[in-house]
């Protein structure tokens, strides 16, 4: 899609070709810019059409309610952050007493919807012309601009939000260097604006990050999605991890730095959740439900009782085995599991040619957890442990 596609689908006439491919949704590809065309629809504008249809069906997350209705790009789509996250960041700010925010490099303006509602001033500054386009009809109480987010005026306002692209020429960048904005330039935002909150990939190394911030790890469901550093006086704490489970927000706070006791393994074994781990906050999870670890660089938490958290998955041990193929291929076979869930940490296995060499036959499930103590490589046959309710 171009600027012109996306002026020709808010046409009467582009309308109409949204309704009828929203109505051909989930069908072949051909067919359906056949039956658009058929229908009269110029063949870009029925390209357009659905391709904007395609985007919004995986949008839900994203933007929520108003998946259906917003204008998108692909890359945009992956960068956006997810309405519940970009709402709960958004009343955090507005708690924070900020209130009019630049979100530099708003993107398609997930973000820049969820500051708004609140209340805040919300300006967007985005560099691509089409990105920005589509930010200011999914954000419309939000001032957009086309530009280089290095030249705003951040005079205007007393809170900034900065999601640097992690994308050049249509491929992932892994480098802070190669962001864009700049990440010299991103790092000292801080300096100028204190209410800064930077939006950063998961994997990013931490010792690039502001003096004095806090590192937030967030995950939805399992999936860890991002994570923000929290600048000046909105750091309260040095390391958060959000973790939201069916729409609910839980938050487990530390230093980062502490370290959890080491012992041999016990009758239930935790598995933490990503965010957990990317913040370094194992060892305080642990020490909330009176865990440790069996190997102090590994982050399965050990306990005699189970740990019902939204922090992790627990699983009560059925068998613990030094690993051997054949004589896991051979207890497997005598329970019968034919279904087998296998997770690992510290274990340099490959699951799916594991899955094939063991042979799998049976009608009944099971949980495999790999991992290794100081003394040898373990495997763990487990079950796990159902959530309260």
């Amino acid at each position: 899609m171009d600027l012109d596609q996306l002026a020709r689908l808010r046409t009467p006439e582009g309308v109409a070709a949204l309704d009828l491919a929203g109505e051909l949704a989930g069908s072949d590809e051909l067919a359906a810019a056949s039956a658009l065309r058929a229908r009269g629809v110029p063949p870009d504008l029925a390209a357009a059409a659905l391709t904007q249809i395609a985007l919004r069906g995986r949008a839900a997350a994203k933007f929520g309610a108003d998946a259906g209705r917003v204008f998108l790009t692909r890359a945009g789509l992956e960068q956006a952050t997810r309405e519940i996250v970009a709402t709960r960041r958004a009343a955090r700010l507005r708690a924070a007493g900020s209130t009019a925010l630049a979100d530099l490099g708003c993107g398609l303006g997930s973000d820049l919807r969820a500051v708004a509602a609140t209340g805040i001033r919300a300006y967007g500054v985005e560099a691509d012309p089409l990105t920005a386009a589509c930010a200011a009809l999914n954000a419309p109480d939000a001032t957009v601009t086309c530009g280089d987010a290095q030249e705003f005026d951040l005079s205007q306002v007393d809170a900034v939000f900065c999601d640097p692209a992690r994308r050049s020429g249509g491929r992932r960048v892994f480098r802070p260097e190669d962001y864009s904005p700049p990440w010299d330039w991103v790092v000292s935002l801080p300096q100028r604006v204190p209410h800064t909150v930077l939006k950063l990939a998961p994997g990013i190394d931490q010792a690039l990050l502001p003096p004095g911030c806090e590192l937030e790890l967030v995950s939805v469901d399992g999936d860890v999605v991002e994570a923000a550093a929290w600048c000046g006086p909105l750091a309260t704490t040095p390391r958060r991890a959000t973790v939201f489970r069916d729409g609910v927000p839980h938050e487990l706070t530390g230093t980062g730095e502490q370290t959890a006791p080491v012992a041999p393994p016990g009758r239930y074994v935790t598995d933490p959740d990503g965010a957990v781990v990317r913040a370094h906050l194992v060892a305080e999870f642990a020490a909330t439900h009176g865990g440790w670890l069996a190997d102090s660089h590994i982050a399965y938490i050990w306990s005699d009782t189970p740990i019902v958290s939204p922090f992790g998955r627990c699983f009560a041990v059925d068998e613990l085995l030094p690993f051997s193929l054949k004589r896991l291929r051979a207890t497997l076979r005598d329970r019968q599991v034919g279904r087998l869930e296998i997770l690992k940490r510290g274990s340099a296995l490959d699951v799916e040619q594991l899955r094939r060499d063991l042979r799998l036959s049976g009608p009944h499930p099971a949980s495999l957890l790999l991992t290794r103590t100081a003394a040898a490589p373990l495997a763990i046959l487990a079950t796990p442990v159902p959530p309260p309710g």
